[in-house]
Parts: structure tokens; C-alpha cells; sequence
């Protein structure tokens, strides 16, 4: 049976934490929980195992889609801001015993950027993804193999000599600053449709970010020349921006500018992603 190779998917984010069964055929059943920022990670994983217990018996691995970054295992933040991890925090090891079942993680980036390759916008296509909302995350898929550690934390790139981050002067955190030093007390989602009713303010911030956006793409083309590259995240899929990005891409000579692609997976990328590479890593590996 399709649920006999269930996966618990997992996808940590800043302010809550989405938990799902996954079959092979998609998404079985799904529940998403508060992530207390206080609490710290011991209690975020208690959390996830309430929500999972009536799957208990379920699912064979468990697959970690998280905010910061995971190597060799351990679990630690980028941006502390976003959440509060404590350095080389034992993730894997803390799941694994946890369940009793062998567990993966990446950054939540990097899975939903696995997600569109497999199962979205790349079609199995090499690709490089780019999520564009709050902050700016990524994943690479190059040679059919996702990168992992740092590989795609485009955000935290520095942005000009004053050393500010992209994710500084593109992310809807920086719309919102941005329209507040013009004396705009909205959002990004409002930037936007202010940008749509041809506010001059509101088209200057939409048009800065988009231009970021398309020199971030050129860099990575002149880097690592993939075949395409998806854009999803609030930001990313606002009416508009794509298309604002795709004309400003200057062309590296007289190489066409790299193919820029809708996101299709929305804010099921990462757990489709995750659950995905754990059922390959883990099932595949074990026969």
C-alpha cells in the first residue's frame, strides 16, 4: 500500500510548524501547530510528535524541513532573529530517538526548492530556487543532486559596501521599512497593490526590489549557468513581480538570459520536498 511508505513531514518555520503524512501519491493528512519561540527545539519536536501520534504506526522516516541550516546533523540558525537555535543543536539524533524511526533535514529552502524540481515547476529539471517573502531562501538542484549546507542562502549575500543583506533591500520586511520612511504605514501586500493603482512610491519599491532580484539571477547564471530558475514565496508571486524581474535581467553578453519560472507547489513545497528526499534517502537506502 502507498501508506505502507508514508513519511512524517516536518517544516519548522519562524512562527509556526506545519506537520503532515506524505504517501508517494501526496498528502495524506496534515495539522499545523503554533511554534512558540520561547519553548526552544526540545519542546517544538514535542509538538510535532502530539500532532503526529494519531499517524503513529503510519509512516517509516521522518523528513525535517527547517529555517537555518543543517550539517552533519546539527541543527543552527542563521538569522537568530528568526528562530532562536542554539548552535549545533543534535536535531537528527533528537528525532530519531524521539520516534524511533531514521529522520533527514534540510533547510526549508532547500526543500522546497527539491519539491519544484521533483514534483512542480522544474519537471526534473536542474534548477535554482528562489522564495522571496518575509526573507529570501533558496535551494539548488544541480546534476540532479540537491546541495546542502549553506548552498542557497541567497538573502544573507551582502548587498553593496554598506554591507546590508539582500534579503535587507528585497524581502517584504524591507517593503514595509521602506514605505514607512515615506510616511506609508502598510505592508507589503499593500506596497503592492498600491504599485498596481500606479503610486509613484509604491512602483519606486517594487521596482527596487525586482531589480535586485534580477541581478541576484544574473549572478547566478554567470555562477552556475542552470537551466531555469522558480520564484515563489509572497513576494516572488505577487501580481507583476516575475515580470518585472524577467525584463530587467540583463543578458550575460550575447547569452540569453536564464529562464525565470512561477513556483507551483505554494506552502506545500517544503513538506512535498522533504517528504520526497526521505523517501529516497531513507526507504531506497534501506532496500
Amino acid at each position: 500500500m502507498d501508506q505502507d511508505r508514508a513519511i512524517l513531514a516536518v517544516d519548522i518555520g519562524g512562527t509556526k510548524t506545519l506537520v503532515a503524512l506524505v504517501a508517494a501519491s501526496g498528502i495524506i493528512g496534515e495539522v499545523t501547530v503554533p511554534t512558540r519561540r520561547e519553548d526552544g527545539p526540545d519542546h517544538w519536536l514535542d509538538a510535532v510528535a502530539a500532532a503526529a501520534l494519531p499517524w503513529r504506526g503510519q509512516f517509516v522516516g521522518v523528513g525535517l524541513a527547517v529555517t537555518g541550516f543543517v550539517r552533519n546533523g546539527l541543527w543552527s540558525a542563521m538569522n537568530p532573529a528568526t528562530l532562536g537555535i542554539p548552535a549545533d543543536y543534535p536535531l537528527i539524533a533528537k528525532v530519531e530517538a524521539l520516534f524511533g524511526l531514521p529522520a533527514i533535514a534540510f533547510n526549508d529552502a532547500q526543500a522546497a526548492g527539491w519539491g519544484e524540481h521533483a514534483l512542480g515547476a522544474g519537471q526534473g529539471h536542474d534548477l535554482v530556487f528562489l522564495t522571496i517573502s518575509t526573507g529570501i531562501g533558496g535551494g539548488i538542484v544541480l546534476q540532479g543532486h540537491l546541495l546542502e549546507g549553506l548552498a542557497g542562502h541567497f538573502g544573507l549575500a551582502v548587498d553593496g559596501d554598506d554591507n546590508l543583506f539582500l534579503e535587507d533591500r528585497v524581502s517584504g520586511r524591507w517593503m514595509a521599512a521602506e514605505a514607512r520612511r515615506q510616511g506609508q504605514e502598510v505592508d507589503a501586500r499593500q506596497v503592492f497593490a498600491a504599485a498596481a493603482a500606479s503610486e509613484t512610491w509604491a512602483l519606486d519599491i517594487v521596482e527596487g526590489a525586482a531589480r535586485r532580484v534580477a541581478r541576484l539571477c544574473r549572478n547566478i547564471q554567470l555562477m552556475l549557468d542552470p537551466p531555469r530558475i522558480v520564484i515563489g514565496g509572497g513576494i516572488g508571486l505577487a501580481n507583476g513581480f516575475i515580470e518585472r524581474v524577467r525584463g530587467l535581467v540583463a543578458p550575460p553578453g550575447q547569452v540569453p538570459p536564464v529562464s525565470i519560472c512561477r513556483a507551483e507547489l505554494g506552502v506545500h513545497a517544503g513538506i512535498l520536498g522533504i517528504a520526497d528526499l526521505a523517501r529516497a534517502k531513507l526507504l531506497h537506502a534501506g532496500g
